[in-house]
């Protein structure tokens, strides 16, 4: 099995983006993640930063802006006017995402602003309070989290391990250089060769610490059957006193058709940049949108009903011998 993955993984990206990868500690990332390691291990954390924790493609975007605004007293003007990356940025982004591997790789990469080229040392930069995102898995998030030395609050969002997948295969079509088909990405997701893999160790890393009075844990499901309870329980976890009438701003704010919309969150400058600038190669084309479709049950309609049973007995292998509740 390993030899198959290893020949898709050799074959589905543009032949300009050589990456290699590794398995760092029990995480799948670019063969550059050990060029920033130390940084992310030994990141100075405060008391006021606000996290918001996920693998990816399980709502952490619909995440950020929710928590951003609420801690931010629905600051929209500000919301608009900054860039999610730039006023929530991705401390880890450099060294385990395709853009990042140029960015260090590519005499390219040193066009790049540093909320990608130096991700970490960005970070650090920020003035408090700080809104930072992450993929790492809980065993590799920085030391003083793990520790919890700090004050600050987490935020994990999870998702359906099949609508996950579908999302990300888009999302690696888009701005991870990837060129093969959906079949082929769907035997990497549950061979544990995608970026930030494995799937379920990460989500039980952080659901096993649900009785943490810092960690709120949020499902995608949720958010998409009753966003209004979802966002009155992030700003009591956040300390704020949302009424009504803002939670229901908030709920519109936060609408597929707006997040859709919305320049701030939604990456089209990124996808321009990589089909202007060619960065990912000459033969390499970005296509689709980040923010693209935003329902559950995606996966009924795109995946085979092998590749369904695949999923489900994998999921029953990863959780049997968790409790029920």
């Amino acid at each position: 099995m390993d030899s198959e993955l290893d020949q898709i993984l050799c074959e589905c990206l543009s032949e300009d983006v050589p990456i290699k990868c590794i398995n760092y500690k029990g995480l799948f990332v670019p063969d550059t993640y050990p060029v920033i390691a130390d940084s992310v291990e030994n990141f100075e954390v405060r008391d006021d930063d606000i996290w918001v924790c996920s693998f990816p493609k399980t709502g952490t975007t619909w995440a950020q802006e929710m928590v951003w605004n609420i801690a931010n007293d629905l600051n929209f003007e500000q919301a608009a006017r900054e860039p999610l990356p730039e006023r929530f940025p991705f401390l880890e982004f450099t060294g385990t995402t395709t853009t990042g591997w140029v960015s260090i790789r590519n005499p390219m990469g040193r066009q790049f602003p540093n909320i990608f080229a130096k991700s970490v040392e960005n970070a650090a930069r920020l003035p408090s309070p700080r809104f930072l995102k992450t993929h790492m898995p809980y065993h590799l998030l920085p030391r003083q989290l793990r520790t919890r030395d700090k004050k600050c609050k987490i935020i994990y969002i999870t998702r359906n391990p099949k609508d996950t997948c579908v999302s990300y295969y888009h999302h690696y079509k888009m701005l991870e250089a990837y060129c093969s088909t959906f079949e082929n990405f769907c035997k990497l997701f549950l061979g544990d060769k995608v970026y930030y893999a494995p799937f379920w160790d990460h989500v039980i890393g952080f659901w096993s610490r649900k009785e943490d009075k810092n960690i709120l844990l949020l499902k995608y499901e949720d958010m998409k059957a009753d966003l209004p309870s979802v966002i009155r329980k992030t700003a009591n976890f956040l300390g704020k006193n949302l009424s009504d009438e803002k939670v229901k701003t908030l709920e519109e704010h936060l609408s597929f058709r707006k997040m859709k919309d919305n320049p701030s969150v939604n990456l089209g400058l990124a996808v321009h940049t990589i089909n202007t600038k060619k960065i990912f190669g000459q033969n390499f084309t970005a296509e689709g949108e980040f923010i693209r479709k935003g329902e559950s049950g995606q996966w009924k309609t795109s995946m085979s009903q092998d590749t369904i049973k695949q999923f489900d007995d994998w999921t029953a292998r990863n959780l049997k011998d968790l409790p029920s509740k």
